[in-house]
């Protein structure tokens, strides 16, 4: 059975339609990447999937519930997350406390119980700060604790913006463009710590430019162009698909002149 599955999805702005009757599925444990050239449409099928855009037409279901048009903070508790192109850390807090912000959305305290510190706030920060320890451990992030998020390597700040979205409690995991900026060791890195997230039963969604990272990686790649879905299929059968070739490289000058 599916996590997750899009039907029949569209999204206009105006008359301008951004995807058109998008369908596809990601099944329980599974790695798919949604890649594209750039416009394709693939940051805005994140936006529908995360609520930060309503749907235009068709259906999203999460979890055997449908969650189109419904509020961001409805969607991050049925146990979706993702992360960003751009870093989105603080970068002024330590790792351990960055990580507790995602524990944060479950906040059961009020704004009373934050400005006296009452016996309830305590209580759910040293729930938080030990969870936030849990999940730093499971991803080997234990010599980074106390390390500000600033002061990161890059690459290991990619893999905290993850760790802030685990935090949520996330079933799911949306990733956009985790490789940008990085050199190819980071990039194997990355690889692996992704590869990782898999073993410990995580569903994830890559948006990802770098094809080395996405056809090592993914167990299926769906492909976007202008807004439409063009191809689906295994790393191997879409590295040879002739649509998606042309859609990354333009048809040669013999083929348009068909």
């Amino acid at each position: 059975m599916a996590l997750l599955e899009v039907s029949n999805v569209s999204k206009q702005f105006g008359g301008l339609a951004a995807v058109s009757n998008v369908d596809f599925h990601v099944n329980q444990g599974e790695i798919v990447s949604i890649i594209g050239p750039n416009g394709a449409g693939k940051t805005t099928i994140f936006n529908l999937l995360t609520g930060v855009y309503d749907v235009t037409e068709g259906k999203i279901v999460f979890d055997g519930k449908e969650i189109q048009n419904k509020k961001v903070q409805h969607i991050v508790n049925a146990g979706i997350a993702r992360t960003f192109q751009n870093i989105r850390l603080f970068k002024n807090m330590r790792t351990i406390e960055n990580v507790m912000v995602g524990f944060h959305q479950n906040t059961r305290y009020n704004i009373f119980d934050l400005i006296f510190r009452t016996p309830r706030f305590r209580k759910y920060e040293k729930e938080a700060h030990i969870k936030a320890l849990e999940v730093l451990h499971s991803l080997g992030f234990e010599k980074y604790i106390h390390t500000y998020a600033g002061n990161l390597p890059y690459g290991e700040q990619r893999k905290l913006e993850i760790a802030r979205a685990i935090a949520t409690g996330a079933k799911l995991l949306l990733l956009d463009e985790p490789a940008a900026g990085m050199n190819p060791q980071e990039s194997e890195e990355l690889l692996e710590f992704i590869l990782g997230l898999k073993d410990q039963g995580f569903t994830i969604i890559l948006i990802e430019h770098d094809m080395s990272v996405v056809m090592n990686i993914s167990d299926r790649i769906y492909v976007l162009d202008h807004g439409k879905m063009i191809a689906d299929g295994l790393p191997e059968e879409i590295a040879s698909n002739q649509m998606v070739i042309e859609a990354y490289l333009g048809k040669s000058e013999d083929d348009a002149a068909d």
